[in-house]
């Protein structure tokens, strides 16, 4: 469970998420780790540096989509350094499995305590700034003829719990291409801090995205019957 005090940081400082006005899919759940030392991120391969002398904690922020236009399964990182007077003093942030400085000089995209991020349509990868996505490969076609390739696809902390197959590939294939979209280049903010309902820990997370990802799967199987 979330305790108070890391709900209250959480929601707090959650980043201002900036979604093109096309954009078919949004969070279901941020899992929440507060950092008060140096350690291991529970849910992404990189080390936290909480040891500097101007952060008191590092706020982890683990977004969780059912979908990426791609694939079935989607789960990007912020991440948030307190300063000791409460003040925002760096940012982070998954950008196709690395992660990108989040916070421009002079802390130009902070709001207050909230870092303004934008979110690349159909893909979720967060950047300061939207044109970057637009340098990408694969940035229009991915949200067009390439909706669904992947299938299922999940990260390295559920192999062993997740498994995917060619027919569950071929179903996610077959939904997501009824989801192809172009995106508008448009961006406005998702108001979702103060949805306490969509805070909870990594750990409550963790163990809930096996099951959303069977759910989802049966309405699929339901909604999109085989083909003969």
């Amino acid at each position: 469970m979330l305790n108070d005090e890391d709900r209250r940081l959480a929601m707090k400082y959650a980043p201002r998420l900036l979604f093109d006005q096309n954009e078919p899919f949004f969070p279901v759940r941020l899992g929440i780790t507060v950092l008060r030392q140096e350690e291991e991120s529970p849910s992404f391969r990189r080390r936290l540096a909480v040891n500097r002398p101007d952060v008191l904690a590092v706020v982890e922020y683990a977004i969780y989509y059912d979908y990426d236009i791609q694939h079935l399964y989607d789960l990007e990182h912020v991440w948030v350094y307190i300063g000791r007077d409460g003040e925002v003093v760096d940012a982070e942030a998954s950008f196709h499995g690395k992660f990108l400085k989040a916070l421009l000089r002079g802390g130009s995209n902070l709001s207050g305590t909230r870092v303004d991020l934008y979110v690349q349509p159909g893909k979720h990868a967060l950047a300061p700034f939207p044109e970057v996505f637009e340098l990408l490969p694969g940035f229009a076609s991915s949200t067009q003829d390439g909706a669904g390739a992947e299938g299922l696809i999940y990260g390295d902390f559920f192999h062993g719990i997740l498994a995917s197959d060619g027919e569950t590939d071929r179903l996610v294939h077959r939904y997501l291409q009824t989801c192809r979209f172009t995106p508008s280049l448009s961006y406005s903010c998702w108001e979702y801090a103060d949805r306490e309902e969509l805070f909870v820990s990594w750990n409550q997370l963790f163990t809930e995205i096996p099951e959303r990802i069977r759910q989802e799967l049966a309405r699929l199987q339901l909604m999109l019957p085989p083909r003969h």
